[in-house]
């Protein structure tokens, strides 16, 4: 091998070694995005029905903070959560019985995903 050759070789090895390693999701990342969509759509839906209520954006940070996910993490989970939220309130502006009974669902699915995080991924 050459001497520029080499010196190749060894600089594609070094910014090979300097590159950061890429992240690997928790076998549970897709049900926290979804359970931070609904959260989101809760934070929307949940005060124009039931005003006094559950601070869902509260609930959404401490639930990252308990993560601790890398910044790609947080970032897709925040875009869910805001996701849930603007779907909601473009044919949302009063609490119908269509808002009820979604907002009955999404309460029940939470729950049940919250369940199934804990219950399958906690230590």
């Amino acid at each position: 091998m050459t001497a520029p050759l080499r010196l190749l070789a060894a600089l594609l090895v070094s910014a090979g070694l300097a590159a950061p390693a890429l992240a690997i999701d928790p076998p549970y990342q897709r049900q926290m995005e979804r359970l931070a969509e609904i959260m989101g759509s809760l934070y929307f839906l949940q005060p124009l029905c039931e005003p006094a209520s559950e601070d869902w954006r509260q609930q959404m940070a401490e639930l990252i903070a308990l993560d601790e996910p890398d910044e790609d993490r947080r970032q897709r989970l925040a875009g869910s959560f805001n996701g849930g939220y603007t779907a909601f309130a473009r044919f949302h502006r009063q609490c119908t019985p269509a808002s009820r009974e979604a907002l009955k669902r999404l309460l029940k699915e939470a729950q049940l995903l919250a369940r199934e995080i804990h219950t399958r991924f906690a230590e």
